[in-house]
């Protein structure tokens, strides 16, 4: 027996098209919704599989899916794995260290890098963490995390203008010469 996708109602029906069509939605989601509208038109599963690039096994997968769940089967399931492990008290710590200025918890550096708020983590608080899971933290805060350049915030040392000297510009100026138009009149 044929597998086939079940009636679709009105609303289901107006977001596969509304899904199939749109170019702002994740690829994959365009994908099944596309998997979904050709079913629907009445096309065989090897046909489908074979105009939209993909396995028999997936237009399958994705026409039970759809057939028991409606809209909401499209989308990705949970996947096993370990949950997160860090406590809420370590996160709220982990923010207030970053929002604080490093010169004032007696470090000599001007800004944080995700790799200096580790080590300062690791040897004052007793917690340890990759930087990898200390970006991921700080992303799931709503914090943005960016590199920073040392030019771009203040200086450490107090009289780095006095020992640096005059500015000077790097390049020496040209003088100016005759224009191209005198040599031709």
């Amino acid at each position: 027996m044929a597998l086939r996708v079940r009636t679709l109602t009105e609303k289901e029906t107006l977001g596969i098209q509304r899904l199939s069509r749109s170019r702002t939605a994740a690829a994959w989601t365009v994908e099944r919704a596309r998997i979904i509208a050709s079913a629907a038109e009445g096309t065989s599963v090897p046909v489908v599989a074979a105009a939209l690039g993909v396995s028999t096994e997936a237009v399958r997968r994705w026409l039970k899916r759809f057939n028991a769940h409606g809209l909401a089967g499209l989308e990705d399931a949970a996947r096993s794995g370990r949950p997160p492990t860090s406590p809420p008290a370590q996160v709220s710590t982990l923010r207030a260290t970053v929002l604080s200025k490093p010169a004032a918890l007696g470090l000599p550096c001007a800004n944080w890098t995700l790799a200096r708020l580790v080590a300062y983590r690791a040897e004052e608080k007793r917690i340890a963490m990759k930087r990898s899971r200390g970006g991921e933290l700080l992303r799931a805060e709503g914090m943005r995390w960016r590199t920073q350049e040392p030019w771009f915030s203040e200086r450490v040392d107090p009289a780095f203008a006095a020992l640096r000297g005059p500015s000077s510009s790097s390049a020496a100026r040209r003088r100016r010469t005759a224009s191209s138009w005198a040599w031709t009149n």
